[in-house]
C-alpha cells in the first residue's frame, strides 16, 4: 500500500471495506460534514488533518483510532470490540515504527515535545516496553482541544496494544489483549522439486514446514531421501481474529509418503501438559537420538573402513560420516547424555564427544566453536558447537560417529533405539484425543485419491 492517500479515498476505503452496512448512512451523513468542514477555512486542528504527512497512514485498524472522527462513527467502526474504550474529541495522530526510532525521534516526527517523551516514557505501568520497538509497530497519539497529549497507544500487533492514559499523576499504562479463535486446516502436497519449495508453493510457512520435517526427522532423512512423487497431508491449527488468520499453531496430525513408504504422526498432550508426536499405534516419532545432529548441505563423505584419506593420502578406514555445512552451522546433542571429552587435536581440531548410558557414545569432529564443557548433561537437539573446518580438514563439514559399546556404526543406517510409549493406563485418552485427527487424514488422502484418478 501506498505510504501516501488521497482523502477521498480514504473515506470511500473506510466506507466500503470497514464499516457494517447497518451504519453507512449514518457514517455517509458524517462524512457529508466532513468535507463541507474540510473546504472551509480550517481551523487548528483542521489545519493539522490536511497536514500531509498525516495522510501518510494505513487504514485503521479495530484497536487503534486514527483520527478525529465522531462517536458514530467510532461506533460503527466497532472500536470498543477492542478494549479501547473511544473518548470523544480528540484528535489521533499515528506514526508507524522505522528501523533504529526510538519515542523521542517518532515523537518529534508527530511534532510533540520531548516533554511529552520523558511524560510517557516515565509512564507508571509498562514504561519499559518504548525500548524495544520494532519496525513495522504503529504509536498513535491522542491531543485533546488544547493540544495536550491525553493518551498514546503503542499497538505492537493485532493481538496485542499498550495504552497510556494521562493521569493526575502523570500516565499510567495497561496491556490490552484480543483473543483469538482457533480452528482446523489442512493441506496436501505432492512433491516435485523440494519439501521446502513445494510446501511453499501450496502456502504452507516456513514455521509449519519446519515442524512437520522435525516429526518425522528420525526416520525421512529430508536432505538425501526425498523423491518427486512423495506426497504429505497435515492438519494444522489456525488461530483467527474477526475471521481472518493472525498466526499458524501447532501441526496436529501428518502423514507422509516417502519412496512408497508411509509415515504417519500425531500430536497428543498428556494429562500433566507434556505434547509430543506418536504413531497410530502410541509409539513416540521421536527416537533417542537424531539421525542427523546438523541441518546440513549434503554428505560429502559416507562412513567407509576403506578410505582414502584426502590430507594423508593414505588407506583409513573412515568411522563416522562428513555431513557439509557453510560455517558457523549449529551443531546438536543426537541425544540425552553427559559431555566426557570437549576440546582440542591436531587431527580432529575443535571436538566434543558424548556419552548416553552404557551403551552408546557420539562424537562431533572439527567443529569451529564448542559450546560445552566436559562433565555437563545435555539433552538432545541441544546446542553442543557450530561447524567448522579445525583440524585435519579440507572444508568446512562435521565429522559424526556413532559407537555402540565400543564399536563404531554408520550412523545414516544402525538401528536407533526409541523412547518410551505412551503408558499403558493412558491409552484410553490418547486414543480419545486421536483417533479423529487420524480419521481426518484418511479422509483427506481418500479424497485426493479420488481427485487424482478423476484428473
Amino acid at each position: 500500500m501506498s505510504t501516501r492517500q488521497n482523502p477521498s479515498d480514504f473515506w470511500k476505503n473506510l466506507f466500503s471495506h470497514t464499516l457494517p452496512q447497518a451504519h453507512l448512512y449514518v457514517a455517509g451523513l458524517v462524512a457529508v460534514g466532513l468535507v463541507v468542514l474540510l473546504t472551509m477555512t480550517p481551523t487548528r486542528e483542521v489545519s493539522a488533518y490536511r497536514d500531509p504527512n498525516l495522510l501518510a497512514i494505513q487504514i485503521p485498524t479495530p484497536q487503534i483510532l486514527y483520527l478525529d472522527i465522531n462517536r458514530q462513527i467510532a461506533e460503527a467502526r466497532d472500536l470498543e470490540a477492542g478494549n479501547i474504550p473511544v473518548q470523544d474529541n480528540l484528535t489521533w495522530r499515528v506514526e508507524k515504527v522505522r528501523a533504529g526510532d526510538n519515542l523521542s525521534a517518532i515523537f518529534n516526527r508527530l511534532s510533540r515535545p520531548q516533554s511529552d517523551v520523558h511524560t510517557v516514557a516515565n509512564a507508571t505501568d509498562h514504561s519499559d516496553a518504548f525500548r524495544r520497538l520494532r519496525p513495522g509497530e504503529t504509536i498513535a497519539v491522542a491531543l485533546d482541544s488544547d493540544n495536550k497529549l491525553a493518551e498514546v497507544v503503542y499497538e505492537r500487533n493485532a493481538l496485542e496494544s499498550l495504552r497510556y492514559l494521562r493521569t493526575d499523576a502523570g500516565f499510567s499504562g495497561e496491556l490490552v489483549t484480543r483473543e483469538t479463535v482457533k480452528s482446523q486446516a489442512f493441506s496436501h502436497v505432492t512433491i516435485s522439486h523440494s519439501l521446502f519449495l513445494d510446501g511453499n508453493r501450496a502456502g504452507l510457512s516456513h514455521n509449519l514446514i519446519m515442524q512437520l520435517a522435525s516429526m518425522f526427522a528420525w526416520d525421512i532423512d529430508f536432505a538425501l531421501d526425498i523423491r518427486a512423487g512423495d506426497t504429505f497431508t497435515i492438519v494444522y491449527e489456525e488461530e483467527l481474529l474477526d475471521g481472518e488468520k493472525v498466526r499458524e499453531g501447532n501441526v496436529l496430525a501428518a502423514e507422509f509418503t516417502n519412496q512408497g513408504r508411509l509415515y504417519q504422526a500425531v500430536r497428543y498432550e498428556s494429562a500433566d501438559g507434556q505434547a509430543d508426536y506418536y504413531t497410530p499405534q502410541g509409539r513416540p516419532m521421536r527416537q533417542a537420538f537424531l539421525r542427523a545432529p546438523l541441518d546440513f548441505t549434503r554428505v560429502s563423505s559416507n562412513f567407509n573402513p576403506a578410505r582414502l584419506h584426502p590430507v594423508l593420502k593414505t588407506v583409513r578406514p573412515h568411522r563416522g560420516v562428513d555431513y557439509a555445512a557453510p560455517t558457523g552451522t549449529p551443531v546438536y546433542a543426537a541425544g540425552n547424555g553427559k559431555i566426557v571429552s570437549s576440546g582440542f587435536t591436531a587431527a580432529n581440531g575443535n571436538f566434543v564427544v558424548i556419552q548416553h548410558g552404557d551403551m552408546y557414545t557420539t562424537k562431533y569432529l572439527h567443529l569451529h566453536k564448542r559450546s560445552v564443557k566436559a562433565g555437563q548433561t545435555v539433552r538432545q537437539g541441544e546446542l553442543i558447537g557450530t561447524v567448522g573446518s579445525t583440524g585435519y580438514a579440507t572444508g568446512p563439514h562435521l565429522h559424526y560417529e556413532f559407537l555402540v559399546n565400543g564399536a563404531h556404526t554408520n550412523p545414516r543406517t544402525v538401528a536407533l533405539p526409541r523412547a518410551e510409549p505412551i503408558p499403558s493406563q493412558q491409552m484410553v485418552d490418547f486414543v480419545r484425543q486421536t483417533a479423529p485427527l487420524f480419521t481426518q487424514l484418511a479422509s483427506y488422502r481418500t479424497t485426493n485419491q479420488l481427485a487424482f484418478l478423476a484428473y
